[in-house]
């Protein structure tokens, strides 16, 4: 009983974590890769790029965490959903190290073209638009992966209510319209920027804060914990 406690608080955790980090790296360093002259703009930011980059990093080991930490209880009320939410966190969490490993590449790129100044700029260019793509394409993936994990595990939440479901049910939504906005931006009809995506995302955002709240003070609803454990024995 105390483990499952622990991994309310551990999973609680994370989920603020993975939340501040995430938005700490991306807001920082969103208007440097917007700017015009971003090849120049990242290279004479090299330490901010390094330390938003690192926090990105963190919120992608926090988000597949937060699966890691779940399991044990979700297995107990559906184990074939429990395991694929653990899938897809932690597909989520590759998929930004992949961006990552984008905008580290565009961080050599930058510090290439004002070493070559005039020359090849066109080039530069080019390259530095493909990994910027890499990095958009690869968060809009893993906010897909992100979706089709959450709801797994939502769906677990509502079915046994380990948490109240209104809690659930408002992350199940969050979670399928946070996966429906993505899939509108690669096919696109949606922009990143748009107010639509933004407000599809921030329901999911809220409830994982709240959600977050609710695991670190008050955990799992331990008369379904004692109930199923008392079936299994």
């Amino acid at each position: 009983m105390n483990s499952y406690r622990n991994n309310a608080i551990m999973a609680g955790a994370l989920f603020i974590i993975a939340t501040v980090t995430n938005m700490l790296g991306n807001l920082s360093i969103k208007p440097i890769l917007d700017a015009p002259d971003y090849l120049i703009q990242i290279s004479a930011n090299e330490n901010l790029m390094l330390i938003a980059l690192l926090l990105v990093l963190i919120s992608a080991f926090a988000s597949a965490g937060i699966a890691i930490c779940l399991y044990p209880i979700l297995k107990k009320h559906h184990e074939a959903l429990a395991l694929g939410s653990v899938g897809f966190r932690v597909m989520e969490a590759m998929l930004y190290i992949v961006g990552v490993v984008g905008l580290l590449s565009l961080l050599t790129l930058s510090q290439e073209y004002v070493t070559a100044g005039a020359s090849n700029a066109s080039l530069y260019q080019i390259s530095g638009t493909l990994l910027q793509a890499v990095k958009t394409w690869a968060g809009m993936l893993g906010v897909i992966a992100f979706a089709i994990g959450g709801l797994m595990y939502y769906y677990i939440f509502y079915q046994s209510k380990l948490v109240p479901r209104w809690l659930s049910g408002w992350g199940f939504l969050g979670a399928a319209l946070s996966g429906a906005s993505a899939v509108l931006v690669i096919a696109g009809l949606l922009n990143s920027l748009s107010t639509v995506f933004i407000v599809f995302n921030l329901l999911i955002l809220v409830q994982e804060m709240v959600l977050a709240v609710w695991l670190i003070v008050k955990g799992f609803n331990t008369s379904v914990i004692a109930s199923k454990s008392s079936d299994m024995g």
